[in-house]
């Protein structure tokens, strides 16, 4: 299908959003109280969504050019990649033994040194903070080594108190008082900032890895992929929360228990 021209458009509808992503456009125009999303590649519709929730349509229409990429394998692939390792899925002994005890006994050991509640106060020592994050793979060795600098140093409560507010729901908060805490040793990232909120409430919250997280979401065709940014935005956590929720939708019977699986079944889906 041929897009019409812009004065033809704008005859019948009104633009209310345009975007340029890579050399496609992304154009939301409202008519007759609906919204309606066009993808436009090479001077051709590839794609296109409809709604009456403007929010609602753009984000489908982010999602529905993601899925245009090349590398798309979707929901489905993602499920099939997981269950080719992990045959009986969740349940599977192969599973726990690679990706879901060791994670559980890092959650027991950041419970037990660094509870969420004396966090809240700033209390537990720097090296204990340091042997929670040095408990697992999540982070490499070089973000581990600057974090002890930081967690040795005189911020290391205020990046406690900022963690906790965040794990108990103050997102914007405390970001803001992490990135500050963290600035000062080039630590401010994201894999630092989730890691413990994820080992507090797994059932809340998501660690995030960059790398494989954007790689997950393209291939899924989630605009996570496109909204990610390096900087502590609370907009960016949001939107890695939509991607847990609509993976989580996507694998319901799969009886996932919590982020933990999750983020499992994110890892093996991309990385593996």
């Amino acid at each position: 299908m041929t897009l019409p021209s812009d004065g033809e458009i704008a005859m019948a509808m009104r633009t209310v959003r345009e975007t340029l992503v890579g050399k496609d456009v992304l154009r939301l125009v409202a008519t007759d109280g609906t919204f309606k999303g066009v993808v436009v590649r090479e001077g051709h519709i590839a794609a296109t969504e409809t709604g009456d929730d403007v929010d609602r349509v753009w984000m489908a229409l982010h999602d529905a050019h993601a899925r245009l990429d090349p590398s798309f394998f979707g929901y489905d692939g993602a499920r099939a990649r997981f269950l080719k390792f992990f045959p009986l899925g969740f349940e599977d002994p192969e599973y726990a033994r690679h990706e879901r005890d060791y994670k559980i006994r890092a959650k027991t050991l950041v419970d037990t040194t660094v509870p969420l509640v004396d966090a809240k106060s700033g209390s537990p020592s720097g090296p204990a903070v340091v042997k929670a994050f040095q408990a697992t793979n999540l982070l490499s060795p070089f973000e581990k080594v600057r974090l002890k600098d930081a967690l040795s140093g005189p911020r290391a409560h205020e990046f406690l108190e900022s963690a906790a507010a965040f794990a108990e729901g103050d997102i914007a908060g405390g970001l803001s008082g992490m990135a500050a805490a963290l600035r000062p040793y080039d630590s401010g990232k994201w894999t630092v900032v989730t890691y413990l909120p994820y080992f507090w409430h797994p059932e809340t919250h998501m660690f995030l890895k960059p790398e494989v997280t954007i790689d997950y979401a393209t291939r899924v065709g989630h605009r996570f992929a496109r909204v990610y940014g390096s900087d502590l935005e609370p907009s960016v956590y949001e939107c890695l929360l939509d991607l847990v929720a609509s993976t989580r939708r996507e694998i319901e019977d799969l009886n996932p228990r919590d982020n933990i699986d999750i983020q499992s079944f994110l890892w093996t889906a991309a990385a593996y």
